[in-house]
């Protein structure tokens, strides 16, 4: 299959690519950055330099394309100047124009929990409009990935752990976390967009499912630290903490409404219904890495 994939060299698109090319698939790789052209041409695949915001580029890639796996790239919270809803909703809806001008027939979608949601889910709720846009298009078949909360989120407490010594955060704590790996989402990808498939469907990934202090435990265990807390507080003080270090408050906002509705279940409320398989990377093997991490700053 000639398969584009887009979010460069990524946390989930580079095993992504790596699963593919070994299962012999002709793969391109779009990435904005003519830095990573060599790194993705010695994996085996092509470089499309470009940007997904580029209609005409995105359509000329996608064209006699047999699958086409699509994601929203990260961006800087702490950017004063984003407009991070126009962002999202600008990508997404620049996919769906080149999904129907290019003629691509199979659809992965990078979606996120909580997508079912239509409010109260704060930066996420983009998910929503964008898979309804999608859901628009006829004769394509998509499959709308919704994993959960990602290991390696969890490094944006490395500093916390240091200078406080514990985790603070306003979900977690005695409630359940999903938390899945990017290599299982990678490999939950790559079954997809290589699978037949008609209309459109929504799959969730998870790789282990803890609650806060479960997860402290075993990141604690990992660096040295075993007796590790994650403690539970107000979205208030959250909010002030996530500003104090220079994220826009808009944005801020969002990621506390976000959390506030992982921890009360609003937001897993559609994956707790349609519970996935786990994925075989564990908390465990990920904290290694986190470790490694951890020791290096």
């Amino acid at each position: 299959m000639k398969i584009i994939i887009t979010g460069s060299l990524g946390n989930i698109s580079k095993p992504l690519a790596k699963e593919l090319i070994q299962k012999g698939h002709d793969v391109t790789v779009i990435t904005s950055s003519t830095e990573r052209q060599k790194e993705i041409e010695i994996l085996g695949a092509k470089a499309a330099i470009g940007s997904v915001e580029d209609l005409s580029f995105l359509t000329q890639t996608f064209s006699g394309a047999d699958a086409v796996y699509c994601m929203i790239p990260r961006a800087n919270y702490f950017d004063p100047n984003l407009d991070l809803d126009t962002f999202t909703r600008k990508i997404g809806s620049t996919y769906a124009e080149a999904i129907q001008q290019s003629g691509v027939k199979r659809i992965v979608f990078l979606s996120s929990i909580g997508a079912h949601l239509k409010e109260n889910s704060g930066i996420i709720q983009r998910y929503n409009e964008i898979e309804a846009v999608l859901n628009q298009l006829s004769d394509v078949s998509i499959t709308f990935m919704r994993p959960t909360s990602f290991y390696y989120n969890l490094l944006a407490y490395i500093p916390a752990i240091k200078n406080q010594g514990f985790i603070s955060a306003n979900y977690g704590a005695d409630s359940t976390i999903p938390w899945v790996s990017p290599d299982d989402i990678a490999e939950a990808i790559a079954e997809e967009i290589t699978t037949p498939a008609e209309g459109k469907k929504v799959r969730y990934v998870a790789s282990e499912e803890l609650n806060g202090h479960e997860t402290a435990r075993i990141l604690g265990n990992a660096i040295g630290k075993p007796d590790l807390e994650w403690k539970f507080i107000s979205d208030e003080e959250v909010l002030n903490g996530l500003i104090s270090v220079g994220m826009q408050p808009k944005i801020a906002a969002g990621l506390v409404e976000m959390y506030a509705a992982l921890h009360n279940d609003t937001l897993g409320e559609d994956y707790y219904k349609n519970r996935p398989v786990l994925g075989k990377t564990k908390l465990a093997d990920y904290a290694k890495e986190f470790a490694s991490i951890y020791n290096q700053n």
